[in-house]
């Protein structure tokens, strides 16, 4: 069955570090409809097996689909490494955006050939992580520097922005990489742009203001535009502002806040069912 343009577009996350990509296609695409879910239930995403997040990431996204969602986008740089192969092969008629690392822009950017790289344990560890890394560093011969930031994205998702653990936690991190002579750094996980203020006073404070920073949610945004437009799916109706809702299998009242704290943006929020059919409730 072909899918509307007026239909929506579906964003996912474990939390609420999509919401910083979702900002981006709010701006790009003002009048699309956007339906936004938080696996808060089984956050966090970097702990768990590639084997989890990929049947969680089926699961949300048969669950959008269901919503009668037109394009996907896995706002999660954890998920998109464990599952976006899978969820493609599932659904291959359907548009999937996933968060690439950031590796091929800081790469061009650098000027010592020296990345370091911020992101999950598992980013880090799957083999779409380590191939692009491998590759790049072959062909260009740059070095990556890697970063298991344990505990920064759930900090973020307790609102802990500007607290002396999130900035103890950043200072060891960016204090190791800058050890290593980088004058770039990718944020590898879509929650560390919300504490990008702090990774810069970081920066100025370790000796290091002109480092290069890479968030990758600019070029997610313009790629589902691409897609959108190529597949004759933009919805441009001259209503306005599309429609905002959001689905959490956590706690709703968790995520309204989030909206409102980081986004300032006060969307109805269902809380569904954590589990694997993950059914809305009647």
């Amino acid at each position: 069955m072909p899918m509307a343009a007026d239909a929506p577009i579906g964003i996912f996350d474990s939390g609420v570090g999509g919401l910083t990509v979702l900002r981006h296609i709010r701006a790009d695409l003002p009048q699309e409809h956007l339906l936004y879910f938080a696996d808060a239930g089984h956050a966090p995403y970097g702990d768990r097996s590639e084997t989890e997040i990929t049947g969680r990431s089926l699961a949300v996204a048969q669950f959008l689909l269901g919503q009668g969602i037109k394009a996907l986008v896995v706002a999660c740089n954890t998920a998109t490494a464990a599952a976006i192969a899978a969820i493609r092969a599932r659904y291959p008629a359907l548009i999937v955006v996933g968060i690439e690392p950031g590796l091929k822009p800081a790469a061009q950017q650098s000027r010592s050939g020296h990345v370091g790289v911020l992101a999950t344990s598992a980013t880090l560890a799957s083999a779409r992580f380590t191939a692009l890394r491998d590759q790049l560093s072959a062909s260009r011969g740059v070095h990556f520097h890697s970063a298991a930031c344990v505990g920064l994205a759930d900090l973020i998702e307790q609102g802990a922005l500007n607290t002396p653990p999130t900035a103890q936690l950043l200072q060891g991190h960016l204090g190791a990489l800058l050890a290593q002579r980088i004058d770039t750094l990718v944020l590898g996980c879509t929650h560390y742009p919300f504490v990008l203020p702090l990774i810069e006073d970081t920066l100025r404070r370790l000796g290091a203001p002109e480092t290069g920073i890479i968030d990758t949610g600019v070029a997610v945004s313009r790629q589902l535009t691409r897609l959108v437009d190529a597949a004759g799916l933009r919805h441009a109706s001259g209503e306005g502002e599309g429609r905002l809702a959001a689905y959490t299998s956590g706690s709703a009242a968790t995520l309204q806040n989030a909206f409102s704290r980081l986004l300032q943006l006060t969307p109805p929020v269902t809380a569904v069912a954590p589990r694997a059919g993950m059914a809305a409730p009647a």
